[in-house]
């Protein structure tokens, strides 16, 4: 597949369904190496997700508060940044990844935060916009956090979200598209965007790659939180 071995070992280390204690401690000891080996994957997700996040914006960014699901090392960040978004929180499971994402000086704030296992450091109706890029799959975030990423975001506000469409994510990926269709059934929030990227990056096996093109595909998501109706409207 053209990379390097221990590129492919890194992805398919934290990508293995290990628990929780073991993938936080995988991810901190790949802090160092994170951006230099999704530079060699091609990982376009954080540039993608970006740029349909500030498509979608009515307003100038700049004051809008944005936070960062699973902020790694700071890439959202950084094409937040680009786009003109300049209030921005993260939180990340892993302390060494949150040390990077601090380096950057992109962030106002940073938390530590196990999503899935505690909830957003936040409260409610805080944000205008909650990103996930890179986390919402197999092994990883479970899809049951929607509820909690809903919470945080103001009535009005945008949630932009990512996955993957490789076959060993297909499982995850249809439970997460079903928890949304479910919550735009019940009236919480509206899609603006399904994007299908045919070149998500670059994948780490041929059983992986998408029609043996060398690269797997994915998704982003764009969903509007509705908002809550005056009750005492007739």
């Amino acid at each position: 597949m053209g990379l390097p071995t221990a590129v492919r070992d890194r992805v398919a280390a934290v990508h293995r369904g290990s628990a929780l204690p073991e993938r936080l401690r995988l991810y901190d000891g790949w802090a160092a190496l994170y951006e230099q080996d999704v530079a060699a994957l091609e990982y376009r997700a954080p540039y993608l997700a970006a740029a349909s996040l500030a498509f979608a914006f009515p307003a100038p960014p700049a004051e809008a508060r944005l936070l960062d699901v699973a902020c790694g090392t700071g890439l959202v960040a950084r094409e937040l940044h680009r786009r003109g978004f300049r209030c921005v929180d993260g939180v990340d499971g892993s302390a060494g990844m949150l040390e990077r994402a601090r380096s950057t000086g992109l962030y106002q704030e940073l938390r530590l935060c196990v999503l899935g296992m505690e909830p957003l450091p936040a409260p409610a109706e805080h944000y205008d916009a909650v990103t996930v890029v890179g986390a919402l799959g197999e092994g990883q975030v479970p899809s049951t956090v929607l509820p909690e990423l809903l919470r945080v975001t103001k009535s009005g506000g945008f949630l932009c979200l990512t996955t993957r469409s490789n076959p060993s994510n297909l499982r995850y990926k249809a439970e997460l598209e079903a928890a949304l269709g479910q919550l735009e059934q019940r009236g919480a929030w509206q899609k603006l965007q399904a994007q299908e990227v045919e070149y998500w990056e670059r994948a780490t096996s041929e059983e992986e790659s998408t029609q043996g093109t060398g690269y797997i595909s994915g998704v982003v998501y764009i969903y509007q939180k509705c908002p809550v109706p005056n009750l005492e409207e007739g």
